[in-house]
């Protein structure tokens, strides 16, 4: 079985400068619950793995985050959906901590616990700090342009490289298209 990595904020659901901070902010991207259903379907174990600095901030606490990912499960079981484990660096930037991406550890702690591959494995994302991980962890790296994905392919132009979709729906289309090409 294959595995494949995921954002949350501005890959599956609509990001805010405000930050998510209750259940009824969580408002996913047309289509990406979906999305995320055919990938199961296809044989994907789904991962998510998320900055969450508004914890740190006091913005909400792990409770709410608990709730708003409860949210998330229950609006994608309903369409045939599941993600195995959702993984979150709770820390402020300030602290310079491994787990919080552009850092790899987010991605070394899924591996500690599932057998991920980087190589062959997609981590989707709209923000340099995705595409930075993913790069750094060693996978596929896949560049959605909801959220700040357009602006991250503006500013960075070393990552005009990574293949680049419109949203979520449109790059799981990519990913089931290449399923089993280059070892996945």
């Amino acid at each position: 079985m294959s595995y494949i990595i995921l954002d949350r904020d501005g890959v599956i659901n609509f990001d805010s400068d405000q930050y998510i901070k209750s259940p009824d902010e969580w408002r996913p991207i047309p289509g990406s619950l979906e999305a995320i259903a055919r990938l199961n379907r296809h044989g994907y174990r789904v991962l998510i793995a998320t900055n969450q600095s508004g914890v740190a901030r006091g913005l909400y606490d792990i409770g709410i985050l608990d709730q708003i990912h409860e949210k998330l499960m229950r609006e994608l079981a309903a369409v045939g959906g599941y993600v195995e484990e959702i993984f979150f660096c709770p820390h402020h930037p300030e602290e310079h901590c491994v787990c919080r991406k552009p850092m790899p550890g987010l991605i070394h702690q899924i591996q500690a616990k599932y057998p991920v591959n980087p190589v062959g494995t997609y981590f989707i994302g709209d923000s340099y700090a995705d595409m930075a991980a993913a790069r750094s962890a060693g996978c596929k790296p896949l560049l959605v342009l909801t959220g700040n994905g357009r602006t991250t392919l503006e500013k960075y132009p070393a990552f005009s490289d990574i293949p680049n979709f419109t949203d979520l729906a449109e790059a799981v289309d990519y990913v089931i298209a290449h399923q089993g090409v280059h070892g996945e």
